[in-house]
């Protein structure tokens, strides 16, 4: 279930800089939230300085790269939990890009399960599946 978004200027990122972005971002969304990696998807939007202003001017003209982040959480995610993949992905939008703190901006989005599919099947219930299953694995286990 997790996804995050980069909106980053096309041309203050390189193809390194983006690998190493979606890598380390995707890295720490599996931690922070002790999911599979296999289900953290992580992308980049790139824009050109043209579509996008920062400071009330485009970047073409102030030259300031200002990254936006967006990451999405099923509901019931700890303030803690969330507030580790904000500052997170901050830190790694300044790292990799060498950018100013206080220009990066990003927001949480927390989706209740009933509206999020993986699949075509609702993350509510999967989720209960999932829970079925663990349990059932334990009660075999102490057999």
């Amino acid at each position: 279930m997790p996804v995050v978004n980069f909106h980053l200027v096309k041309e203050r990122c390189s193809a390194e800089q983006q690998r190493r972005l979606l890598q380390a971002a995707s890295q720490l969304y599996s931690e922070v939230l002790s999911s599979p990696m296999e289900r953290v998807r992580a992308f980049v939007t790139l824009r050109t300085p043209q579509e996008c202003a920062v400071a009330g001017d485009t970047v073409d003209n102030n030259h300031l790269h200002a990254p936006f982040f967006e990451f999405i959480v099923l509901e019931g995610r700890s303030l803690d939990e969330r507030q580790q993949l904000m500052r997170g992905f901050a830190s790694l939008l300044v790292e990799v890009f060498d950018v100013d703190p206080g220009l990066v901006r990003g927001r949480c989005i927390r989706v209740h399960p009933q509206d999020w599919c993986i699949g075509g099947v609702g993350a509510d219930s999967l989720r209960q599946k999932e829970i079925a299953a663990r349990a059932e694995a334990q009660g075999t286990a102490s057999d």
